[in-house]
C-alpha cells in the first residue's frame, strides 16, 4: 500500500524525496466492517486516507442518540483533529465495509512540517482543501439533524 504513495492525488507531483520522508512516517491499516475505528472523545492520534472501503462518520451529541453525519470512501481523509491541535476526536469513525487506509501519527506529521516547511506547507494545503469541504457544512448538517431528531 505504501508504494501507492506517489499515486494517490493527496502526494501526487511530489518529488522523490519529499515521498522519500512521507513513506516511513505512515503505516497501513485494514480492518473489518463494523469496526470502531476510534470513537468520538479517544485520543486524537492519527490521521487517515482510505484507499478502499466505506466508513462513516458518528457525532453523539450530549443529550441525544449517535446521528451519522456522513460517509466516506476512497480517497478521503478523516481523524484530522490529530493534526489541527485537538487532543481528541469529536466524532466517532465505523468502518461499514472491510476498508484499507494509511494512517500518519499527527505529531510524526507535525514534525514534517516544522523540519520539512516547504513539504509539509503542499501537504497541509492539500489536506486543508479535503477537508474544508467537509468542515463548511459540518455545522448545518449536525443542526438539520439535531433539529429532525427533534420532531
Amino acid at each position: 500500500m505504501l508504494d501507492s504513495l506517489p499515486f494517490i492525488p493527496l502526494f501526487q507531483d511530489l518529488n522523490e524525496n519529499q515521498i522519500a520522508l512521507l513513506k516511513p512516517l505512515f503505516e497501513q491499516y485494514t480492518c473489518p466492517a463494523e469496526t470502531l475505528v476510534f470513537e468520538q472523545g479517544g485520543p486524537a492520534t492519527h490521521l487517515y486516507l482510505l484507499l478502499k472501503g466505506e466508513v462513516a462518520i458518528r457525532y453523539k451529541p450530549y443529550d441525544g442518540p449517535p446521528i451519522i453525519l456522513t460517509r466516506l470512501h476512497d480517497g478521503d481523509v478523516f481523524g484530522w483533529s490529530a493534526v489541527v491541535g485537538s487532543t481528541h476526536y469529536t466524532s466517532s469513525i465505523v468502518s461499514e465495509s472491510q476498508i484499507e487506509a494509511i494512517r500518519i501519527r499527527g505529531k510524526h506529521l507535525l514534525t514534517l512540517v516544522r523540519e520539512y516547511p516547504e513539504t509539509g506547507e503542499i501537504i497541509m494545503d492539500r489536506l486543508a482543501r479535503v477537508v474544508s469541504s467537509r468542515w463548511k457544512n459540518a455545522h448545518a448538517q449536525v443542526q438539520s439533524l439535531l433539529n429532525s431528531n427533534q420532531k
